[in-house]
């Protein structure tokens, strides 16, 4: 095969032209004059490719001009690298340099572009800062006041969940986290989010959950809006807690949205109850009224305490296994007369 242009004899040819005709005097790779890089000022992420994410200012820079780059179609890349130097403040020299692919050659190709960073706000941070919510999770107790424990275990586990949640979904957060008399209300963007963490509550600690709805205006087409409210009423016992169940003092060590499990303080056997059984059982002590005593020796199945009340010696039994060093300390618990060793 010959050239047309030089009339050399070639193995290879694009468009009738060996390939140093074929690039000789050829662009092969443009950027534009400039691009503007979107950073959110609340959140401190930066817009990619629509995409908000969270990343050093170098590293957006870099990655925002390689979105203007164009190469010609007969190339294919191989490989890319960057380098940004500020002009300013806001303003960054982004060279692009280039490995491409052109039938059996690789040959290189360089351009350059300014990346300008503006300074905006984003969608999900406009919507916070607005105060924006579509559901409210009202997190009360069977109890007069729901305990500060549970609270803050609350709290924490929907925050964990809504974090988890965000990584794929950044439209999903927490608007406001607010203690009422009686409990705490969390205003939720998502009615989904809302329904989610609700489920979640009530089949893992056996709540009750009710769902209201209140019409809060009209979109721009005349579609009617909502904000829905789940009340998550937690039941008067929790995991934890020594309730009273045939007579004998046992542990509540799960609940689920059917019953829970009890361990015996006498044998330390567990046993499955529904939750009709639960709600009629005596609470003889709450979780957080457990007390410490030290452990003065062990023996087998048994450890002998101080008696956290009236510093007495005290025999208990323990479950087999349990790790349990002379000198610690233990959770205890005191029924009517009677202390016994708290797993």
């Amino acid at each position: 095969m010959f050239c047309v242009k030089c009339g050399r004899d070639c193995e290879e040819q694009i468009d009738g032209l060996c390939m140093e005709c074929f690039l000789d005097g050829r662009s092969l790779m443009v950027l534009p004059h400039h691009v503007d890089l979107q950073r959110c000022t609340n959140c401190e992420e930066y817009n990619i490719r629509d995409r908000w994410t969270k990343t050093t200012e170098e590293d957006a820079v870099q990655e925002a001009a390689l979105t203007g780059l164009a190469v010609i179609p007969e190339s294919q890349v191989v490989s890319v690298a960057t380098m940004a130097q500020a002009q300013d403040d806001r303003t960054y020299e982004v060279k692009v340099q280039a490995d491409l692919a052109i039938g059996s050659y690789i040959v290189q190709a360089e351009s350059s572009t300014l990346v300008r960073v503006k300074n905006n706000v984003c969608k999900r941070c406009s919507r916070q800062l607005g105060n924006y919510y579509e559901a409210t999770m009202q997190i009360r107790s069977g109890e007069k006041d729901l305990p500060d424990d549970l609270r803050d275990e609350i709290v924490r586990r929907i925050r964990d969940s809504v974090e988890l949640q965000a990584k794929n979904n950044r439209q999903l957060f927490i608007t406001k986290v607010q203690e009422v008399p009686g409990g705490v209300d969390i205003m939720l963007s998502s009615i989904s989010l809302a329904r989610s963490l609700t489920k979640d509550l009530v089949e893992s600690y056996g709540a009750e959950s009710k769902e209201s709805a209140s019409l809060v205006g009209q979109s721009s087409d005349g579609i009617d809006i909502y904000r829905l409210t789940y009340l998550v009423r937690f039941p008067a016992y929790h995991t934890g807690d020594v309730l009273e169940y045939r007579g004998r003092p046992y542990k509540l060590t799960g609940l689920s949205k059917s019953g829970g499990k009890l361990m015996s303080l006498i044998d330390f056997r567990e046993t499955s109850v529904r939750k009709s059984e639960i709600q009629d059982l005596r609470i003889l002590v709450k979780h957080g009224d457990r007390k410490e005593a030290l452990v003065l020796s062990r023996s087998g199945k048994e450890i002998q305490v101080m008696h956290p009340g009236n510093y007495s010696t005290v025999d208990l039994r323990i479950p087999e296994g349990a790790e349990i060093a002379e000198g610690g300390n233990v959770d205890v618990v005191q029924v009517e007369d009677e202390l016994y060793y708290l797993p």
